[in-house]
């Protein structure tokens, strides 16, 4: 298929109506038009119901969406990894979360050209919904997530079980700096803290709240592994009787694309996971 048809079909998914996509595509109205009749009757069904207010898709239309934007993420893909460079024979392509992206995944990243040489390493950092469906799409190799989805086609494994505990700034332990964590913490934190459901300041990125309790003071939740090092130095201690809450991190994986040199990059990963080392997400490299 013509993938003009699956972008055209998104543009006016996205704007709500033909003459909005046929501007931002920068074509006539009646070319979008004649590309709409194309799919529908490639696919034999109608895509849209279009009348004065724009275009609103059918149900028909609705599943297609999925489709559709497989058919460009898929292409995407393949123009970014063809050719491959040079002395390279396959790609490898990991994911994380935002959080998990310092140090695992750049450690992860280490590790895999230093024991896998002959594989290239395309890295993503994007929300955990994001890249479950890349991976189910076969778009990824290997994603690390805090909520993972159980779909056909997937392997998923617990691969490590962190708290989340309450730290502060002894000598400027407040305001309290609400930190989302996803929907399940929510559920737990509000349920054993109402009081602290509504803060003054809330972040829904770790990393940035921990440097904002280390620079101005206050108090928050953040994994254990992460503050770690603060606690041994002091600058910054637990938080005495604060509840502790479970959060583990998943490894999901396409048994699609499963092969010997992905299963070799697990086994870094999980040997990476072992090491006791300094999971503080400082950014400063040595140079």
């Amino acid at each position: 298929m013509d993938l003009d048809l699956a972008r055209t079909f998104l543009e006016i998914v996205r704007y709500g109506s033909l003459a909005s996509a046929a501007q931002n595509l920068h074509v006539t109205q009646t070319a979008v038009t004649a590309r709409v009749q194309k799919l529908e009757s490639l696919l034999g069904v109608t895509l849209f119901i279009r009348n004065r207010a724009g275009a609103k898709l059918t149900p028909e239309g609705e599943a297609f969406v999925v489709y559709a934007n497989q058919l460009l993420h898929t292409w995407e893909a393949a123009r970014r990894d063809l050719p491959r460079p040079e002395g390279l024979d396959q790609v490898l392509h990991i994911a994380g979360e935002v959080s998990l992206c310092n140090p695992l995944i750049l450690s992860w990243t280490q590790a895999l050209r230093q024991h896998l040489s002959s594989h290239a390493v395309r890295v993503q950092i994007r929300d955990g919904e994001h890249l479950l469906r890349q991976v189910e799409m076969g778009l990824l190799d290997a994603a690390l997530v805090y909520r993972p989805a159980y779909w056909p086609g997937v392997q998923v494994e617990q691969l490590l079980e962190e708290k989340l505990i309450q730290i502060r700034r002894p000598a400027r332990p407040d305001p309290y700096v609400y930190v989302d964590w996803g929907e399940d913490f929510r559920l737990q934190h509000d349920a054993a803290l109402p009081e602290k459901a509504r803060a003054a300041v809330s972040f829904n990125l770790g990393p940035v709240a921990l440097h904002y309790i280390l620079e101005n003071g206050g108090s928050g939740y953040f994994r254990t592994r992460v503050v770690q090092s603060y606690l041994n130095s002091g600058a910054l201690e637990r938080v005495p009787k604060a509840p502790e809450f479970s959060y583990p991190t998943y490894l999901v994986y396409s048994r699609e694309r499963d092969c010997p040199a992905l299963q070799q990059a697990l086994e870094l990963l999980r040997d990476i996971v072992k090491l006791d080392g300094d999971w503080s997400q400082r950014w400063g490299p040595e140079v």
